[in-house]
């Protein structure tokens, strides 16, 4: 299937699941609005940039069906075992749309690129929807998605603190004293996506496995200030290079895929050296946390699958439930031969993260059976939370038991899952996300024309910038406040000259977060400190 980004999104206005925001909008509510929508949403004027932007593509079932080019949810672990089975190595190409434009140097600003932020604890804007391409010097090439926090006009963040490839690369760099380039391909098509984000293993290239998935060859095309390759199809690519600084500087908050707000990570610096892009690009944001969880969950197919079939279990049919995320709880359905029934969860146990009276919280309904397996998926560990009781009184009408001859009561196991939250873990890790303005900004309002105001000062100059950098730095020298919160106060400005002021900040090396991810001033006794050992 040859369709690139921008065919697919025709496509989904065609099959009417994407609507159309044509008046102004402040870039504050875009996150709040599209997870109020049931369709995706494109923002074709964002106040302050020149660059539409385009979110929740991904964000549905139906949606992600038609992403792959499929009918069924099910058809997609299918096309992503042919990926997997039957790679097709990329295709490089000489030309690609999105080196229309190209900025170097100096004249790299990411602040001009609508970058949204998403919840109420996000430790800033963040680029979400990233394929990463690197290359190790002895392991080859490696793809993968990653999250990019802005902190500067050319420096961002890189959240690699997950045991992965592209962490393997990048301390490999470090240990080595060197940077360590990579492409990052900003609205590309899902197929790309996809590939880029199953976990395969060293040597094998995700981009082979994309083109798999795709029926046809990925086109790539070779940066311009380093030697590593981008996605010809993208809508905007940055050239960079993670320093080696180590794993030493405050990164996040992020919102997780597990619907909770992840904790402050520490993380590497990443230096922009080039941004290229069409003439007239649309911005991707991949909206957490369902438009990562409807791709997500077939690769746990997947592995499930091949668990199976190394445990010589036939399989009939698998649910990787939504109240597991798409990742810790599957239902599996086998045709079963005796005693296969104790395998297979042993062996399903072995496919990466799959983990029965419940024990919840107050916070939890009990009547929601998603929001009790989510309980179940985020707030257990199997070692001390999950008690096995054998030898129980069971009811007779349980089919999984051993036939009893009459009048016998039988006996079976029965399991407890304590899944409240455990007494001190901090409560900040259980913050649920929250999406930033959704009091007022309500997607039933844009549809029906509301057009969000210009703020009241529009200039981001240089002397504004300065004298809103050191308001800024007065009102989190007493209290530490959230990227959220200070933009909020300084609602008067655009938010670009928001980012711009504490981007500054940053660059004045002023700037740094408290344990709980709120902008604080470096040095103060709010300031977080790094861990002992940064890797």
């Amino acid at each position: 299937m040859q369709e690139n980004f921008r065919q697919f999104l025709e496509r989904l206005r065609s099959e009417n699941e994407m609507t159309d925001i044509r008046q102004p909008v402040d870039i504050r509510h875009i996150a709040t609005l599209v997870d109020q929508s049931d369709k995706a949403l494109f923002f074709h004027k964002v106040i302050g940039y020149d660059i539409p932007v385009v979110s929740g593509i991904i964000r549905t079932q139906k949606r992600a069906v038609l992403a792959m080019g499929c009918t069924t949810y099910s058809e997609i672990e299918h096309k992503l075992q042919r990926g997997i089975d039957q790679p097709i190595p990329p295709r490089y190409v000489e030309t690609a749309p999105h080196k229309q434009l190209i900025r170097t140097g100096a004249e790299v600003d990411l602040l001009k690129l609508p970058i949204p932020m998403s919840s109420i604890y996000d430790g800033g804007p963040m680029i979400t929807a990233g394929v990463v391409i690197t290359r190790d010097p002895e392991l080859g090439l490696n793809s993968g998605i990653y999250r990019f926090l802005v902190k500067e006009k050319n420096l961002t963040g890189i959240d690699i603190v997950t045991p992965n490839n592209m962490r393997l690369f990048a301390q490999r760099a470090f240990e080595a004293g060197r940077p360590c380039p990579i492409s990052i391909s900003i609205g590309t098509h899902p197929f790309e996506i996809m590939g880029s984000g199953f976990r395969a293993p060293l040597g094998v290239d995700e981009m082979a496995i994309a083109g798999g998935i795709r029926g046809a060859a990925v086109e790539l095309i070779q940066c311009e200030t380093i030697d590593l390759p981008c996605i010809a199809d993208a809508e905007i690519v940055l050239e960079a290079e993670i320093l080696p600084t180590g794993w030493t500087w405050p990164e996040g908050r992020f919102g997780e895929f597990t619907r909770l707000m992840g904790g402050l990570h520490w993380n590497p610096l990443v230096r922009v050296k080039a941004v290229t892009m069409r003439k007239n690009p649309i911005y991707y944001a991949l909206h957490m946390p369902w438009e990562n969880t409807w791709l997500a969950a077939p690769t746990r197919y997947t592995a499930i699958r091949r668990a199976m079939k190394s445990a010589g279990i036939q399989v009939k049919d698998i649910n990787v439930t939504l109240g597991g995320c798409g990742f810790w709880h599957a239902v599996i359905s086998i045709k079963k031969q005796a005693g296969e029934g104790k395998n297979a969860m042993l062996a399903a146990l072995t496919a990466q993260d799959l983990k029965h009276v419940v024990i919840v919280d107050e916070d939890i309904d009990v009547h929601n059976a998603m929001d009790v397996e989510w309980a179940i998926a985020t707030r257990v560990q199997g070692d001390k939370d999950i008690v096995i009781i054998p030898g129980a009184r069971a009811k007779p009408l349980d089919p999984s038991l051993a036939v009893t001859p009459p009048g016998v009561v039988p006996t079976g196991a029965k399991v407890g899952i304590d899944a409240t939250i455990g007494e001190g873990i901090p409560q900040e890790r259980f913050e649920r996300i929250a999406y930033a303005y959704a009091d007022r900004a309500k997607i039933a309002d844009y549809t029906q024309g509301k057009a969000d105001p210009e703020p009241a000062k529009s200039t981001a100059d240089d002397k504004t910038v300065a004298t809103l950098a050191s308001e800024i730095l007065k009102l989190i020298e007493k209290t530490p406040m959230y990227y959220s919160e200070i933009a909020e106060k300084f609602a008067d400005h655009q938010f670009q000259t928001v980012v711009r002021a504490l981007g500054k900040l940053h660059t004045d090396e002023k700037l740094w977060q408290d344990p709980r991810g709120r902008m604080c001033v470096r040095g103060s006794a709010h300031a977080a400190k790094p861990p002992v050992k940064s890797f």
